[in-house]
């Protein structure tokens, strides 16, 4: 008995929204695939038990953080700018929010079960493109490759890799100019002279990495809008 009173007491105190924002954390500071049920109860001071009152599996925690992911991507563009503005609002909201959290991207690639802030962003994304004059069809496969442009814009950001230090990576950029900066200027002169652009790391190539990927997207879509 005063175990079960134990439970309630502890699934009382929590909620849900509270469980997915301390899994988030820990997700974030030390990878997806460090958190269990376990250690999230840890860090909250409850017993594991208290925690599947709202997740039965990691399988329903992982889709509970997936959908908070979702939920922060922001759908209230300003629907009397041009449809090409509105739908590059939610492209760029979507990496802002990659971006802030290292765990994102594998939360959106691994979880299979979709929830509500998934509808919803995928409704005003169909909805957009609907108006520049897109049928069902062409706007769900823009709609699939505007997410997977995101995500693939996030993973290749030049020194992209939340595994490592902020020295670890500045190393392996060094190591990378070194070998391109000794290259035979002969055979190679371009890349001897771009190895230090070539292995770049700083704010300026993130920026511009995102700029010409999210420019690149938007153009091509327009280019094949039947509504210019």
């Amino acid at each position: 008995m005063a175990a079960t009173k134990t439970g309630e007491a502890e699934r009382i105190k929590l909620s849900r929204a509270a469980v997915v924002e301390r899994a988030l954390e820990l997700a974030d500071n030390d990878g997806l695939d460090a958190l269990t049920i376990r250690r999230l109860a840890a860090a909250l001071g409850v017993t594991p038990m208290a925690l599947y009152w709202h997740f039965r599996s990691k399988e329903e925690l992982t889709a509970g953080l997936a959908d908070r992911i979702w939920g922060e991507i922001k759908t209230d563009v300003d629907r009397t700018s041009h449809w090409s503005d509105q739908l590059r609002m939610m492209l760029e909201s979507l990496i802002d929010v990659l971006r802030t959290h290292s765990s994102a991207s594998a939360l959106l690639l691994t979880s299979e079960k979709l929830g509500p802030s998934h509808w919803e962003a995928t409704e005003t994304t169909l909805d957009i493109l609907g108006s520049a004059g897109f049928d069902p069809k062409h706007a769900s496969e823009i709609a699939k490759s505007a997410l997977w442009t995101g995500l693939t814009l996030v993973m290749s950001e030049p020194g992209f890799d939340p595994a490592l230090s902020q020295a670890e990576r500045a190393e392996i950029q060094r190591r990378k100019q070194v070998e391109l900066a000794s290259l035979p200027p002969d055979r190679y002169p371009r890349l001897v002279d771009a190895a230090v652009p070539m292995t770049s790391c700083d704010e300026g190539s993130a920026e511009f990495h995102y700029r010409f990927g999210v420019d690149l997207f938007i153009a091509g879509v327009r280019a094949l809008a039947p509504e210019k």
